[in-house]
């Protein structure tokens, strides 16, 4: 068994965490990384209602009353408090609350006895999240899948542990046991997976976006503000998401000044979301999309993860130190 707080103290079968995946990542995805021996998640959009959060909280518990996490946007729970009131009433064991200030909604999370996590893009971000009191960090790199920021998971990671005291969990690029591997070594307690549980059944998309995840190679992923200028999404401009190319974010990544105000582009990425036309609409997907190449099940992809990193955590070890 891997031994990390993650093990220890939360008491996971592997140290794994479902990333919150707004609009993809629901109950039944979080419920499946949950009974495999991680910890399941749901990523709440700006425009989930709270009846959406309180019905995939309960998938996501299931009937043996599971843990879950619920992830959150601090710029939308400015406008959105119901949100964090709906998350706090689902009981989760974790909450994560990222993409703005931590300060105003800290103290009411930790009122309800819940532990609370953020995302951090800079060494920053994570000194002031610790300050706000997180529980957990989640160090997320410009690897990542959907929205982050522009420092790449190693350096960042490297010079977050060497300035806070509380856990860390990497994120952004780790898809295969030797990421969870690498992440663990530096010393990370866990990592935090989202684009490689893009092609498993649970996951809310279509078979057409799972069969483009399954094609995509590592080179074919842009970090752009286009789909979200385009739909009026009030994500702040620090971080753009990450998604598969297509001929949308061709036109238009550069332009995204002269999109927010074409609004026949708009109406047309609107209409293409809608009918769900990859050519346009996005697929927000990590530079580890490249290693995801079948339609496996999110608890084999846990499971995998776990035993291998394991395996090859006992192999590397006895090779490097020179141990039999």
């Amino acid at each position: 068994m891997l031994h990390t707080h993650l093990t220890t103290c939360w008491k996971l079968g592997y140290p794994i965490v479902g990333a919150p995946m707004a609009y993809v990542g629901k109950g039944r995805l979080a419920r499946a990384v949950s009974e495999a021996g991680g910890l399941g998640m749901l990523g709440i959009g700006s425009k989930d209602s709270v009846e959406y959060i309180a019905r995939e909280a309960q998938i996501a518990r299931g009937d043996d009353q599971g843990r879950f996490g619920i992830g959150l946007l601090a710029w939308s729970l400015a406008s959105r408090p119901e949100q964090l009131e709906a998350a706090l009433a689902a009981r989760p064991f974790l909450i994560s609350i990222s993409f703005g200030s931590l300060a105003p909604y800290a103290a009411r999370v930790k009122q309800e006895g819940v532990l609370l996590a953020s995302q951090v893009h800079s060494r920053e971000e994570a000194l002031a999240v610790v300050q706000d009191g997180a529980d957990l960090l989640v160090v997320q790199g410009t690897e990542a899948g959907g929205h982050t920021g522009h420092v790449s998971t190693l350096p960042l990671l490297q010079s977050i542990l060497d300035v806070v005291e509380v856990p860390i969990i990497a994120a952004g690029g780790i898809a295969t046991p030797r990421g969870v591997a690498a992440a663990l070594a530096a010393g990370a307690e866990g990592v935090w997976i989202g684009t490689c549980l893009l092609a498993s059944p649970e996951c809310d998309t279509t078979e057409d976006a799972r069969s483009r995840i399954i094609a995509a190679q590592e080179s074919e992923t842009v970090l752009t503000r286009a789909f979200d200028v385009a739909q009026g999404f009030a994500w702040p401009p620090e971080y753009p998401g990450r998604a598969l190319r297509n001929s949308f974010s061709e036109q238009w990544h550069e332009r995204v000044y002269e999109l927010a105000t074409d609004q026949e582009a708009q109406q047309q990425l609107r209409e293409a979301v809608a009918r769900k036309d990859y050519d346009l609409a996005q697929i927000y997907a990590g530079e580890a999309v490249g290693l995801v190449r079948q339609r496996l099940p999110a608890g084999e992809i846990v499971r995998r993860l776990g035993e291998g990193t394991e395996q090859l955590l006992r192999e590397r070890y006895a090779a490097l130190l020179g141990e039999a």
